[in-house]
This record gives structure tokens, C-alpha cells and sequence, in this order.
């Protein structure tokens, strides 16, 4: 049996969530990084679908994000209308909100539609600069 009590993670779930869980950091851990390029939304004008890669990056303090939240916080998007911009936005702010890192960063990469791609980065907390 887990010590861990999680809502999603080890549970039978078929419906997005934005219930992000988290555990205790493990020491050691600087950084973690979280990639999904299974992400969809809509664009909020017209309605078409847009397919993204989603990279989160963030330095843990207390905790460490559980990625099968993660997995169903990412779907939850699949049917709302949102601009790629404010897509990096909100992620960045939800991490931080639900795991308290010491910086977060989150890149939305949008496949090209009419031949654009975009990219938009954004961060919560105080990212060390390079």
C-alpha cells in the first residue's frame, strides 16, 4: 500500500482534471523537467483545434509535481478556447500555485497553423538568470 494518498495517480480516471497533486521532494533534486507533446486546445476566435508541446521546467523547494495530474490537467484544455500566450501563462501560474517551487517556467510550442509557429514562455517565482 501507497504512503501516498492521491486522487488520481493508481486510480482508474476518465475525465480531465485541474486538481494538479504533488509529493515530497526527494533530496537532491534540482530541477525537473516535464514534457508532453500530446497537448490540444482551441483557438478562442475561431474554434479550430491547435496541437502544442508543452515544457514545463521547474526548481522544486518542498515539493515535486505528480505527473498523472499533470497528464489530466494538460487535457483539461483540450475543448477551451485559449491563446497560446496565455496557455504558458496559465500553466506557469498553476505550477507554481499547487507545488510552490522556488522558480517555474512553462513553453507552450504551438504546431504551425497558416504556417506559423509559435512559441510562447512564461514564468512564476524568481528564475535564476543564466
Amino acid at each position: 500500500m501507497s504512503q501516498f494518498d492521491f486522487e488520481a495517480l493508481g486510480k482508474n480516471v476518465r475525465k480531465p482534471s485541474r486538481n494538479l497533486e504533488v509529493f515530497p521532494k526527494p533530496q537532491g533534486v534540482e530541477k525537473v523537467v516535464m514534457e508532453s507533446d500530446e497537448v490540444t486546445s482551441l483557438c478562442p476566435v475561431t474554434g479550430q483545434p491547435d496541437w502544442e508541446t508543452v515544457v514545463i521546467e521547474y526548481a522544486p523547494d518542498n515539493h515535486c509535481l505528480e505527473s498523472k495530474s499533470l497528464k489530466l490537467y494538460l487535457w483539461s484544455y483540450r475543448n477551451e478556447g485559449v491563446f497560446c500566450e496565455a496557455l504558458a501563462a496559465q500553466i506557469a501560474q498553476d505550477i507554481y500555485d499547487a507545488c510552490k517551487p522556488l522558480w517555474c517556467k512553462a513553453t507552450v510550442i504551438q504546431k504551425p497553423r497558416g504556417g506559423i509557429k509559435i512559441t510562447a514562455t512564461a514564468s512564476a517565482g524568481n528564475q535564476p538568470q543564466s
